[in-house]
């Protein structure tokens, strides 16, 4: 080796090392998205991991089928067949090509809605349940208030086509999301990468609008949607390491920039953070030493490769990462003092004691007033 090829390379393996290095260093930092608005959260803790403008009402487009379909699964009977009308028919969009007067099993609706898109599985499902989809968008605002809790969305047709009164969050969505994932049949639906359609006006197969099913590991669904006032949405649940996170992007500038933003929060999410299971059987103790403890068992999501310290503070316990920050918080229930029990059992037992004294004086007493009573 020449004299002159040596600080050649040493740069190269300067800069390999140092690439590397570089790529290790910004490994914790969070994701900078093109999407509007974006959320992650662990669905198991129900933490949130990432947000960016997460309460910011926007236009969902077709992620609006999450709640048609998981009202359809719960609140129908999935073997009952549904009559096509003809309205049904006209919707604009994607559809599965229903015939007017074709009957279909509302399981098979939703499997179209949910698996192919189709706008007019959503309008078939949504007059079986209450005859047009203005009824039905009134029974989908009911029922995310009442089942989910959330309150900054509005819901004014089945499928998501442009309304300017139809709008959510992706907060809501991730709420509306992982109460959904928890129903097998719904889980099991959005999964499904392919499908044989036997309709009356369509037999093809129809393979799932989800793309992320099949370049992403460990991708379970959930949805995508488009329309040119909302963007590009996305809503998308992946598992890896018993780790399960939902992530939502809203008004992507593209579909690839929509599915770029998804892995780079799910990237973010399985690379920095890890899942940890709070136990009912561990007592924690205040500076004053007050016992407690946590009702029932939960998990929390916590940074990996950090010292995470436990304080008490007040009747709560708080988790504080490296940084300082509260990574998570909850109310604790406290403990009876062991000297206190010691000494409440101890006036029991004095209780009982004197009770069995005065007991046995009266009974003296009662039996020299027979003996006078008795005296001839």
């Amino acid at each position: 080796m020449s004299k002159k090829s040596i600080p050649i390379l040493l740069l190269i393996i300067f800069l390999f090392f140092s690439s590397n290095s570089i790529s290790l260093a910004h490994s914790k930092e969070k994701p900078n998205l093109l999407s509007e608005a974006a959320i992650l959260i662990d669905v198991k803790s129900g933490q949130i991991l990432y947000d960016k403008n997460p309460k910011k009402q926007m236009y969902p487009a077709s992620i609006t089928k999450i709640v048609t379909g998981i009202m359809a699964i719960e609140e129908g009977n999935l073997n009952d067949f549904v009559s096509v009308s003809k309205e049904t028919t006209e919707v604009h969009g994607t559809r599965v090509y229903l015939v007017e007067n074709e009957t279909v099993e509302l399981k098979r609706l939703v499997q179209g809605l949910l698996i192919n898109s189709g706008n007019d599985a959503g309008t078939a499902i949504a007059e079986y349940f209450s005859g047009s989809e203005s009824g039905f968008a009134a029974r989908m605002n009911d029922f995310v208030k009442a089942k989910i809790g959330i309150i900054d969305s509005n819901f004014t047709n089945p499928h998501g086509l442009f309304d300017e009164n139809h709008y959510t969050t992706a907060y809501d969505m991730a709420m509306i999301s992982q109460y959904a994932m928890k129903n097998d049949i719904f889980k099991k639906i959005v999964g499904t990468k392919e499908l044989n359609w036997n309709g009356e006006g369509w037999q093809t197969t129809i393979y799932n609008h989800h793309r992320m099913l099949w370049d992403y590991e460990g991708v379970t669904g959930i949805k995508n949607g488009y329309v040119s006032q909302s963007g590009f949405t996305l809503v998308t649940s992946a598992e890896r390491d018993g780790m399960e996170l939902i992530a939502v992007t809203l008004n992507a500038p593209s579909s690839r920039y929509a599915y770029d933003d998804t892995a780079a929060l799910l990237d973010y999410g399985f690379n920095n953070f890890s899942s940890k299971m709070l136990s009912t059987d561990k007592v924690y103790l205040d500076e004053s030493k007050n016992r407690y403890k946590i009702e029932t068992p939960m998990i929390v999501t916590i940074p990996k490769n950090e010292e995470i310290s436990e304080n008490i503070r007040g009747n709560s316990l708080i988790l504080i990462g490296e940084d300082g920050s509260v990574i998570f918080e909850q109310e604790l229930r406290k403990l009876a003092d062991p000297s206190e029990k010691q000494e409440t059992k101890q006036s029991s037992l004095n209780e009982v004691k004197t009770n069995e004294h005065d007991l046995w004086i009266w009974k003296i007493l009662h039996f020299f007033n027979l003996c006078n009573f008795t005296r001839p």
